[in-house]
């Protein structure tokens, strides 16, 4: 390709991985992120499948495996917290609700941010990476030559692609591709995480709780002592609301889950004075390509699966491994590269985006036997033929041929393949 500068909008985790293959195979990478610094905290991600192969790729399993969440397990409980049913960790070889290897996403991002630091001795030996925090794109114009950028604080920029990696909310989707609401589609069903720091012992396990009405408040340890990553849950009709007014945001969650029991008070309370409350609406992103000239799409920009499937990080890691690959392939211009990228990840996205049984009435089921069933279900899990069912939707993560770029991993001083 004629310009090997790249501009990655997002530095949550498929942009740093992209930076870090791209960089390793001598492109000069910028990545431009609202957010002020990493983000950090958040709630936990899975590395499982194909995503666990590309981390050992990167030469970064030690330092993942060093962050990661000691938990043993998804547990279902009633008003009373007794469990009434449980999965381990161990259960489907590791890769079930809970994996073997959870991190949290804040964690996950700071390692590959540092990964693509210039001063990390994790980083391979390429030029650095530059970050624009605290900014966004305003603009692009694309021509046969490039992609001219405006920022919101930077000044204007010409680079050769630029990347939308700035998830379901994308702006480099809506300023490349058109609105939102062309290729979100709802899950009728509205989420937030927060942290809480409470002395709870929840025994190691991701307890959950669920409330007729379709509400879901859940609690798991986080990493550090004393800290608890929480979520509420509530299904409903897509609705309007200001994405940037969190006090709304809490105010509405307060309502709806008002009289819901468990432990739902102590979380409200908690989700009151949290300084890293995040809400949103559950949807899957859906595009026909994922390019379009010079822009291309990478993660949940993309191709969100939702949190509902467990494979987000899979497909953010994997996504970034082969667009990497494809870009950095002797001979090859954007354009066939981008074909190709599409080509070898829309057979693992279509699987991925397949919702577990169920889908949204599953995870937040409206009526109290519904929620008895939810329960008898998960207690049926290792039984046939929920064992086969549950099996084929957890292996999906590793349901990709994964490419091995000697190129790429000679450039990055990583061997090709892991164990």
């Amino acid at each position: 390709m004629g310009r090997n500068d790249v501009l990655i909008s997002g530095a949550g985790i498929a942009g740093p991985a992209l930076a870090y293959w791209l960089r390793a195979a001598g492109f000069r990478v910028t990545v431009v992120e609202r957010a002020p610094s990493p983000r950090p905290g958040g709630q936990t991600v899975d590395l499982r499948g194909a995503g666990r192969e590309v981390i050992g790729r990167m030469g970064l399993m030690d330092r993942a495996r060093a962050v990661a969440v000691d938990q043993r397990g998804l547990a279902l409980v009633d008003a009373r917290d007794r469990v009434t049913a449980e999965m381990p960790t161990a259960a489907f070889g590791g890769e079930g609700i809970v994996s073997e290897i959870e991190i949290l996403r804040g964690d996950l991002a700071r390692l590959l941010y540092d990964a693509t630091s210039p001063t990390s001795d994790a980083a391979p030996a390429a030029p650095g990476t530059e970050y624009l925090f605290d900014d966004t794109l305003t603009g692009l114009v694309q021509d046969d030559d490039g992609v001219t950028v405006t920022f919101e604080r930077a000044g204007r920029r010409r680079f050769g692609i630029v990347v939308g990696a700035d998830g379901p909310h994308s702006t480099v989707r809506a300023l490349a591709f058109g609105p939102e609401a062309a290729f979100v589609r709802p899950l009728n069903c509205f989420t937030a995480w927060f942290t809480a720091q409470e002395e709870w012992d929840l025994g190691g396990w991701f307890r959950m709780f669920n409330a007729p009405g379709g509400l879901v408040a859940s609690a798991r340890p986080g990493r550090l002592p004393g800290e608890i990553k929480a979520g509420l849950s509530f299904r409903a009709e897509p609705f309007a609301y200001d994405r940037h007014d969190t006090d709304a945001q809490r105010a509405l969650l307060a309502r709806r889950f008002e009289g819901a029991g468990w432990e739902v008070p102590r979380l409200v309370a908690a989700m009151r004075t949290s300084d890293d409350f995040f809400f949103d609406s559950l949807g899957q992103v859906r595009l026909d390509s994922w390019s379009r000239g010079r822009a291309v799409l990478l993660g949940d920009a993309g191709y969100s699966p939702s949190p509902l499937t467990g494979m987000g990080t899979s497909l953010a890691l994997v996504g970034a491994y082969v667009l990497a690959g494809e870009l950095s392939t002797p001979g090859a211009g954007h354009l066939d590269a981008f074909r190709a990228y599409d080509r070898i990840m829309r057979p693992y996205v279509d699987r991925a985006q397949q919702l577990p049984p169920g889908g949204t009435s599953g995870y937040a089921p409206n009526g109290a036997l519904a929620i008895r069933l939810r329960a008898a279900s998960m207690r049926s899990m290792n039984r046939w033929p929920m064992r086969q069912v549950l099996a084929a939707q957890f292996a999906k993560a590793g349901d990709i041929d994964l490419p091995v770029y000697a190129h790429l991993t000679a450039a990055a001083g990583k061997p090709s393949t892991t164990s």
